[in-house]
């Protein structure tokens, strides 16, 4: 038997649909360490669990450490760490280290996790990335917009989903940034040329180091520009062609990038642009993640593939094993946002388009989440609610995703 240990912070939905992957696994005996109580974990999921050890802080490798080594004792032992939360991966670097346990350690986390780090080493291996540079004063930040002129981004070193960027056009904008982020040695951030043109992702699967498997998808319009207009719905694209323009550009850098960084076993989340600017290098590496994709990625992929991702991925990062079959159909996903003034207590009144879209588009659909009249607005960048789409023809998928983020609005008040 493999023994598991699944550290999961928070019961989020896309959360538990790794961890059930992992119980769902023959031959494996799985601890989960979670903030949770355990009565708030599904009792299907209960039930496949050897032990479950409840922490104050599970960000916190000092209440990790303690709890890890309690469940593994209770196992008979530890084979894998696992965890899917970006805020958790130098925690799992750390305590594979300490305790001994197979797989990635922290230094190669903290080259994912460190972006100025991380741009860093990918400039060292000749990667394409944006100008940058680890700011630990006010000064050091205007000094900075000297040279690279505007516009430019300024961001935690531990950015994840865009989180805590800004975007900086003017003098103006730059205090502003400056004021909230206030870089010092202690809370140093990152700032970085803005670079412009289409944002892709790029999706890896690899096996100690090895690359197996790859994907790419297509952000509309790209994440920072949605998180600065929450009112924006947007769209993610996986074509069905696996062999594109994009990915011939990226793939090669992706791979160095992973290289560089350090990538163990695991499936890797890395964005990029391609690039519009005349003259430059057609790609620039935005920043890699060495956990799985967001924004229902995994899941459009089991969509375009007919095989679960989740359990695809549970076999990868539990027993190094890979397989999946040729991609047969285009898909996507569409992100409901809502409309309106973001105050406290602000929740969905009414969602509008529904019943048109369902006419017209109704038979793409695979999966859907509607956001319900009286839920609280939406904190996450993914919005209220989502629909996937699926098609053989990626035009058809295109102009469907298109369509439906005119007609569908959601409504706050």
């Amino acid at each position: 038997m493999t023994a598991v240990i699944f550290i999961a912070p928070f019961n989020l939905p896309v959360t538990m649909r790794f961890v059930h992957a992992v119980a769902a696994l023959p031959n494996v005996r799985l601890g989960l360490i979670s903030q949770e109580p355990l009565e708030r974990i599904a009792p299907e999921l209960r039930r496949r669990l050897a032990a479950y050890e409840r922490v104050a802080d599970a960000l916190d490798v000092r209440h990790l450490e303690g709890a890890v080594k309690a469940v593994a004792h209770r196992l008979g032992g530890v084979d894998r760490l696992l965890g899917t939360l970006e805020q958790l991966q130098v925690q799992l670097g750390q305590l594979r280290d300490r305790l001994g346990i197979d797989g990635m350690g922290e230094e190669a986390s903290r080259n994912f996790r460190d972006k100025a780090r991380m741009k860093d080493a990918l400039q060292r291996a000749g990667v394409p990335c944006a100008r940058h540079r680890r700011i630990t004063s006010t000064g050091e930040g205007w000094a900075f917009a000297l040279d690279v002129g505007y516009p430019l981004i300024l961001k935690p070193p531990d950015s994840a989903a865009a989180k805590g960027t800004f975007r900086v056009t003017d003098a103006e904008t730059l205090q502003h940034a400056l004021a909230a982020l206030r870089p010092s040695p202690e809370r140093p951030a990152v700032a970085e040329e803005f670079v412009t043109g289409r944002e892709r992702s790029f999706e890896t699967v690899t096996i100690r180091g090895k690359p197996v498997w790859f994907s790419s998808t297509l952000y509309d319009p790209p994440p920072l520009h949605v998180l600065e207009n929450p009112w924006i719905q947007w769209t993610v694209l996986m074509p069905r062609e696996e062999d594109t323009e994009d990915t011939r550009l990226a793939r090669p850098h992706a791979l160095a990038a992973l290289q560089a960084l350090g990538m163990g076993t695991g499936l890797s989340h890395m964005e990029w642009f391609r690039r519009d600017r005349p003259g430059g290098p057609p790609v620039a590496i935005s920043e890699v993640g060495a956990r799985p994709p967001g924004a229902q990625i995994v899941s459009i992929n089991s969509y375009a593939h007919g095989v679960d991702f989740y359990e695809k991925w549970a076999r990868l990062v539990v027993f190094d094993q890979w397989d999946a079959p040729p991609r047969k159909f285009a898909t996507g996903a569409a992100f409901f946002r809502g409309q309106g003034k973001a105050r406290p207590g602000t929740r969905v009144v009414a969602v509008h388009g529904v019943a048109e879209a369902q006419r017209e588009l109704g038979d793409l659909v695979v999966d859907v989440k509607l956001p319900q009249i009286g839920q609280p607005r939406a904190e996450s960048y993914e919005g209220e609610g989502y629909a996937i789409l699926r098609h053989p023809d990626t035009d058809v998928v295109a102009r469907a995703l298109r369509r439906l983020i005119s007609t569908v609005r959601v409504e706050l008040g």
